[in-house]
């Protein structure tokens, strides 16, 4: 509204101007134009006055039609930064979203702190025996013990046996299994192995007795693999004998026993009617240190 009313303002100044410019032009034309006729050299002109003051805005004239849209102005410049404004009051609390797709899989994470013991579990079923282990040094003797009641007839070393087999021909370069067993003090002689082991060291007596038939017979007395005696039977006619005997020194865990040394030369023979074969063997006196040690081991 305003904005007409100065278009009307201005309007009516540049009307009243024009008009004053038009009647200022006719004066001065018309009296040069007098003159000349007259021969008269006067120009007489009346200066306008000052303007009156502006009149009364006149009523608003009709809007005008719509100008054409103008050309878009550019973005301004970014203003400047403003400062950081005060931290807001925290919000209530949003509801919980939908529940989201299962992501793939992230890089493994570094081990975690080690956790508490677990309990012991249940105790596992034997495993198999191991091997025997190497024999150790002899440890250093012991203090004295108090001294006990005397039992001088248990610390006489004893050890003997007498043993028959009831099969014939044994096998060669093996130990011959006499399985009948007549005697043995200490149980040092085994019938499932037909060995003898000392348990005493000392001094020991050999022998056997062996009937052999349709076979000539070489055997020999072994102790720990070696060959003490060996004998040669031949057979003359049915039947007959071979024996023989020895002695030597035995250490503790040493065996003896009997076996045929040569090839097909294995004539023993058994009847359980009316023949036996026998390997017999005892201790004639055990070694003296040994038994100075077991009197002061009872002192």
């Amino acid at each position: 509204m305003q904005l007409v009313s100065l278009k009307h303002v201005i309007s009516s100044d540049l009307r009243m101007w024009a008009l004053m410019g038009v009647c200022l032009f006719h004066c001065v034309f018309g009296q040069l134009f007098d003159s000349k006729l007259k021969g008269a050299s006067r120009l007489i002109c009346s200066v306008p006055g000052s303007p009156g003051l502006p009149g009364k805005p006149g009523p608003s004239g009709a809007p005008g039609a719509d100008g054409n849209v103008g050309i878009l102005g550019r973005d301004g410049r970014d203003g400047r930064k403003g400062e950081k404004g005060e931290k807001g009051v925290t919000g209530l609390k949003g509801r919980v979203g939908p529940t989201g797709k299962i992501g793939g899989r992230g890089q493994r994470g570094p081990a975690g702190k080690r956790g508490p013991a677990g309990g012991s579990g249940e105790v596992g079923s034997l495993g198999p025996s191991g091997r025997d282990g190497e024999k150790g040094q002899q440890g250093q003797r012991g203090p004295r013990g108090t001294a006990g009641t005397c039992r001088c007839g248990s610390l006489l070393p004893k050890s003997a046996f007498s043993a028959g087999i009831t099969s014939s021909y044994p096998a060669e370069k093996t130990p011959i299994k006499f399985n009948k067993v007549l005697f043995d003090e200490g149980g040092h002689y085994n019938p499932l192995t037909g060995k003898f082991i000392c348990a005493y060291p000392g001094i020991y007596y050999f022998s056997y007795d062996i009937t052999l038939a349709n076979k000539h017979l070489a055997i020999g007395l072994v102790q720990n693999g070696q060959y003490r005696i060996k004998t040669f039977d031949a057979n003359t006619g049915n039947h007959d004998v071979a024996s023989g005997s020895t002695v030597t020194y035995l250490n503790p865990e040493d065996e003896v026993w009997l076996e045929i040394f040569f090839h097909d030369q294995n004539g023993l023979f058994s009847d359980p009617g009316w023949t036996d074969s026998l390997f017999s063997g005892f201790l004639l006196y055990a070694d003296t240190d040994y038994l100075d040690t077991l009197a002061e081991d009872y002192e």
